[in-house]
């Protein structure tokens, strides 16, 4: 089965930190991998508008941990839906249920929410869910499981929420029950990315 394999080199090759590790590569060498990269990130390499479109896929693509194929559906049915499509497009990889694993704060990056729910960790208004791409609702329920709540991740979880950054409006934390809802559609100021959705819609409708 495919598999998006996250290294630092593809956070160097996009300029900005995907991988969402404290120690990222990209802020010790801000220039892409490779023999050619430290002129590259003096402007040397001249890159066409289409190469532009590509960069903001490939970034997103990366960031959510998305291969092509899946990513592809996503933006099909934001195009189908009356309304902005780059906001659908970046409201349905928020609604996934790792990354709102991730935006709670259960875990320390998205490769590593993705993880925890493949690995069963995870409920889904009291269900077990172990499907990275579920796509929650508003008025969902998300926690981590009882009976894994002794192990070593989750107790680092445990420790690291007292000091987590603010959650996102959307939803809505409750730190000693390691839970979380979905209160609304993440919208305005929620949406905005390392990448510009826009750039992705026009590469996609060439």
């Amino acid at each position: 089965m495919a598999r998006i394999t996250q290294s630092c080199k593809m956070c160097r090759r996009e300029g900005v930190s995907l991988c969402g590790r404290e120690k990222c590569a990209v802020k010790r060498r801000a220039f892409p991998p490779g023999v050619h990269g430290p002129a590259a990130s003096r402007g040397r390499v001249r890159v066409s508008t289409y190469g532009l479109q590509m960069r903001e896929k490939q970034k997103a693509k990366r960031l959510y941990g998305v291969l092509e194929r899946q990513f592809r559906k996503y933006f099909e049915a934001a195009s189908r839906k009356k309304g902005n499509t780059a906001e659908f497009l970046v409201q349905t990889l928020e609604t996934r249920l790792d990354n709102v694993v991730y935006r709670l704060g259960f875990a320390n990056t998205r490769r590593q929410a993705r993880q925890m729910v493949s690995h069963g960790f995870v409920t889904v208004n009291g269900g077990a869910v172990n499907i990275p791409s579920y796509q929650v609702r508003v008025g969902d329920m998300v926690a981590v499981k009882e009976n894994k709540r002794e192990k070593g991740l989750v107790k680092q979880t445990q420790e690291r929420l007292s000091k987590a950054a603010e959650t996102p409006r959307w939803l809505s934390l409750d730190a000693a029950a390691l839970s979380g809802k979905i209160t609304a559609v993440p919208e305005g100021e929620d949406l905005r990315q390392v990448f510009d959705p826009r750039l992705i819609v026009e590469f996609y409708s060439r």
